[in-house]
């Protein structure tokens, strides 16, 4: 397993694939509107941290859809990259698009988990990239089939993390107060009581 040090926002870019609607009906490994949150949190992290941003759809005016709104209100700049295959790293235009940034880390979250993002992760470790799977940014048809494919990719390399793990490990210092306002709304917009407990601790604690 490769040994990936702490990321550092200069290091990754991030691949989304496949966050449609239509593939969405089909997740059943998680809650659908939390896995929302978590694409939505890591979309706003690319944003806040300047992390180059990859977006791959497939079939989206036959079954899938477009990119989520939810998402592409984030990153409104970032035109998606159709393509017909299932695996995003034998499409010509993604593998460029990577190969663009100039970056060998990648970040990579969307559905499904057991194909669309399983066999680009694979293909991309195999030619060498760190990869990190931010798991909870992905879904799968089932939590067996969702792990099983998880499990796969951790062998042959990738490391997996979650995007509130990808958030402050990019952000480490809350003294770093260029992407400290941005990072601290992520974590209220999308962490749960971790969020709440930070926006009742700015409300009602104050000091002497």
């Amino acid at each position: 397993m490769q040994n990936i040090p702490l990321l550092e926002p200069a290091q990754p870019a991030v691949l989304m694939i496949d966050q449609q609607a239509g593939l969405a009906f089909g997740v059943g490994s998680t809650d659908r509107q939390v896995l929302l949150s978590n694409m939505v949190a890591l979309a706003k992290i690319a944003t806040a941290f300047n992390l180059p941003v990859i977006v791959s759809t497939s079939a989206s005016k036959v079954y899938s859809g477009p990119l989520m709104p939810a998402i592409q209100s984030i990153i409104p700049d970032v035109t998606s990259i159709e393509r017909r295959n299932m695996n995003a790293w034998e499409d010509d235009a993604v593998k460029a698009a990577v190969a663009q940034t100039g970056r060998k880390t990648l970040l990579v979250s969307g559905l499904l988990t057991e194909a669309c993002i399983s066999f680009p992760v694979l293909s991309a470790l195999a030619e060498g990239y760190a990869v990190s799977v931010v798991a909870d940014a992905c879904g799968g048809v089932t939590s067996d089939s969702h792990a099983l494919a998880l499990r796969r990719m951790e062998a042959e390399g990738a490391t997996m993390t979650s995007w509130l793990q990808v958030l402050l490990e990019l952000q480490r210092d809350w003294t770093r107060k260029e992407t400290y306002a941005d990072a601290r709304a992520i974590v209220e917009a999308h962490a749960g009581g971790y969020g709440i407990g930070l926006t009742y601790a700015r409300d009602m604690i104050h000091p002497l």
